[in-house]
């Protein structure tokens, strides 16, 4: 439950008068717009922000995935967890917005999922299965109606393939939604009237599109600045960017963009964007109650901030809308559903009604209850009713009438109610959310109004329970029978608790944990042995929480994993410098090698002690104190230590001529710098190097099993100081051979690769840690 602090917060970021003048623009315009991308943060914000706040249109983010195979600039959150961070992420960018979103992927699990970089579009598809990516766009096209469909990216060469997958499918789904013989969770055809790409290059740091975007032949422009905020569009859009934080997204820019131009497909005349569409309801038909309608509307804008004026005129709008109902055009008939849905949302701004939902835990066991507290400014309302919608995890619950200020419902959750995580199929902002949220009904100036409320904190499922085993994963070299402990944190009896052995492996308690022993037969293997709660899987919850998204987790079955192979790790003393992007320093920790990990005081003060330093990835950019040691470390290289510095992008505090102790330059844009296929061929250029000798022989199985990819964010250029170790590529590309670059500089040497080693330790593939290992070494 959040605390009165933060609710008092909230509040106050959200004035009554911002949100009347948010809702009545929504009653400008009867049009949709749909853009479609690939993951959080691919929607065109700013453009989006125009057509939302300057013109009224209704906006929709379809988005394939969750962006769990991304990165994250913010914090440790990898996989499924960071899915559920960009996911919050996406909600709260689309608040901003004042948009809804159409989820096509539901989380690691499901087959649309984020996989990484790709460079095909094909592939892409094949990946998540075309006809399925296909069936859910034609499902949210018939879902939501767009009139206008607007892909962020062009399908062409230079890329990413999972903006090209997007494209070709948003186009392809055209046609099978408007074919009654497409059949898809019985919803009717529906016709896309204009599908547009944007006429402008998708290049950058990141992508370079290899042929020019289509001519301009339509143009969306902003002619001022937001009214209820003083903020130009462009900002505006940036402020819902900004959301996309783990991305490290929203910038403030001066001066922004006002226009933007797209390609109307099947046309090469110009017009403009609103032609063939329904500019006003007086556009859906001959009756005088759409023209009524569109009278009484212009009147309660115009009126605002007078409620007592802005009320009346609602009232009126709201009559001539249901009796323009009894004859309207079938194909129509939504728009006017969705405006009356405006219209309540609307009354109930101006008519001053304050409706706080709020939950007694923000998660709750499956057979457990808890309670939702509903709170209530009357304003000008009378009969207030709340109706608590819940999803089918849980028990029905009847409506409560508001008697007084306040009320509380006992919610309970199903026994057979299943922990799920937070990748529900959409989220609407006039709709209710989650699990729980509420529909209220009241009466305004004698007339009935229905609105909903999300609660406060979003109410998620997890076990009765709660079990944490440190470490989560354990490494077993093979040069001689081990004994590990992992400790077991729980707070229920801990003899509940059970892991099964595996051949060659002994699993028996101890203490407050479990001792794994491995006798001499084991074998290069990884296990995964599952945790049992009295003999069903037990599951761990990940806390995410962060100021922008407010609190969430991330629930999933806990395991053991225990990764035996052969290794070596050399006898060096290592200094760790991450900026919370990866858990490198962890990983080395257990392997076995000797590491501190450096923070801030540490990085100030003598560092001859340590024969290597590891730098983590994107950590020049976040560690300011990393950017001002640059000069103590290269003394330190010279003097004979051995700096190993994982991948960093340009923008992270990379200086090509003087973040390294000799220029590196790393490629741009960066698909062009990346090899995507983890399975691609690798070549050792220098076999015999002392990195790739010892203390482990490296060679191409240490490269089998790889995930996701090989590296990115490859050097394009070097001193020639440094030797090129690998080199590799994608089909039918010419070799990289910036992935694994070490120089001697001095009495020590520098070594830089890009090559995606944290994550394939995270996935425990045996090369990893074998190349790892030898990184370590001293100059």
């Amino acid at each position: 439950m959040l605390t009165a602090p933060e609710r008092l917060r909230r509040r106050a970021a959200q004035p009554r008068l911002v949100a009347l003048a948010r809702a009545l623009s929504r009653l400008k315009s009867s049009v949709t717009v749909m853009n479609t991308g690939a993951h959080p943060d691919d929607e065109h914000n700013e453009m989006l922000a125009a057509m939302r706040h300057e013109m009224g249109m209704r906006i929709i983010v379809a988005c394939s995935t969750r962006g769990e195979g991304g990165q994250n600039t913010l914090g440790p959150e990898r996989g499924g967890a960071l899915g559920v961070l960009r996911s919050r992420e996406m909600e709260e960018a689309a608040r901003a917005l004042d948009a809804d979103i159409a989820w096509l992927g539901h989380g690691p699990d499901d087959p649309v999922h984020d996989f990484g970089f790709s460079k095909s579009g094909k592939d892409t598809l094949a990946r998540w299965g075309e006809e399925r990516i296909i069936d859910r766009l034609v499902r949210v096209y018939r879902q939501f109606r767009p009139d206008i469909v607007i892909p962020t990216f062009l399908d062409v060469l230079g890329q990413h393939g999972h903006h090209r997958a997007m494209t070709e499918a948003a186009e392809r789904a055209l046609a099978l939604a408007a074919d009654p013989a497409y059949e898809t969770e019985n919803l009717a055809p529906w016709t896309v009237t204009k599908f547009c790409l944007p006429a402008w290059s998708g290049g950058g740091d990141t992508y370079d599109d290899e042929v020019p975007p289509p001519r301009a032949n339509l143009f969306v422009t902003a002619t001022g600045s937001d009214f209820a905020t003083g903020m130009p569009f462009w900002r505006l859009g940036e402020v819902s960017r900004a959301f996309h934080a783990s991305q490290n997204m929203g910038h403030w820019r001066h001066p922004g963009e006002t226009t933007w131009p797209l390609h109307q497909v099947g046309t090469d005349a110009r017009g403009e964007l609103l032609d063939e569409l329904p500019k006003s309801l007086s556009d859906l038909g001959p009756s005088p109650y759409l023209a009524a309608a569109d009278a009484a509307l212009a009147q309660a804008i115009a009126a605002f901030p007078d409620s007592t004026a802005i009320l009346p005129a609602l009232s009126i709008a709201r009559r001539a809308i249901r009796g323009a109902q009894e004859d309207i055009a079938p194909e129509h008939a939504h728009r006017l559903e969705r405006k009356l849905e405006e219209l309540d949302a609307a009354t109930a701004i101006a008519a001053g009604i304050e409706i706080y939902a709020s939950v007694s835990s923000a998660s709750i066991a499956p057979g457990e209850e808890v309670d939702l507290t509903i709170e209530a400014e009357p304003g000008e309302a009378a009969n207030i009713r709340v109706t608590p919608i819940t999803s089918g995890a849980f028990l029905p619950t009847d409506a409560v009438s508001l008697s007084g200020d306040s009320a509380t419902v006992e919610l309970k959750a199903r026994a057979d109610a299943k922990i799920e995580n937070a990748f529900r199929p959409d989220w609407q902002n006039l709709n209710g959310n989650g699990n729980v949220s509420v529909r209220i009904e009241a009466e305004v100036n004698g007339e009935v109004i229905r609105f909903f409320r999300d609660t406060e904190e979003d109410l998620q499922l997890a076990a009765a329970y709660t079990v944490a085993i440190t470490p989560e994963a354990l490494i077993l070299p093979l040069s001689a029978p081990v004994a590990k402990t992992v400790a077991l944190k729980t707070d229920i009896d801990f003899g509940r608790v059970t892991i099964p052995s595996a051949p060659s492996l002994t699993i028996e308690r101890h203490d407050k944990g479990f001792r794994v022993t491995s006798d001499i037969l084991l074998t290069a293997a990884r296990h995964s042995l599952p945790l049992l709660v009295d003999g069903t899987p037990a599951f761990g919850v990940t806390p995410i929480a962060y100021p922008h998204i407010g609190r969430t987790h991330f629930a999933r079955p806990l395991s053991l994993d225990i990764l035996a192979l052969n290794l070596t790790v050399p006898d060096t003393k290592i200094g760790y410098i991450g900026g919370g992007s990866d858990r490198v320093g962890l990983w080395l920790n257990r392997m076995g090698a000797n590491v501190t990990e450096l923070d801030t005081e540490a990085l100030a003060d003598d560092i001859s002690a340590y024969d290597t330093i590891v730098i983590g990835i994107f950590a020049f950019g976040l560690r300011p104190d990393l950017r001002a040691a640059t000069q103590k470390l290269h003394r330190w290289v010279e003097a004979g230590g051995h700096l190993v510095t994982l991948y960093h992008r340009p923008s992270d505090g990379w200086t090509a001529d003087e973040t390294p102790p000799r220029p590196i330059t790393i490629g741009s844009p960066s698909l062009r710098w990346r090899t995507t296929n983890p399975a691609a061929e690798v070549k050792f250029l220098y076999p015999e190097h002392k990195l790739l000798t010892g203390p482990n022989r490296i060679t191409a199985d240490d490269f089998a099993g790889w995930d996701k990819e090989r590296g990115l964010y490859f050097a394009s250029a070097w001193d020639s100081a440094y030797v090129p170790l690998l080199a590799m590529s994608d089909a039918g590309e010419e070799p990289l051979t910036g992935s694994l670059l070490s120089a001697e500089i001095g009495r020590g040497r520098h070594t830089h690769t890009s090559l995606v080693l944290h994550h394939q330790l995270e996935k425990l593939v045996p090369g990893a840690f074998r190349l790892m290992a030898n990184l370590l070494q001293s100059a």
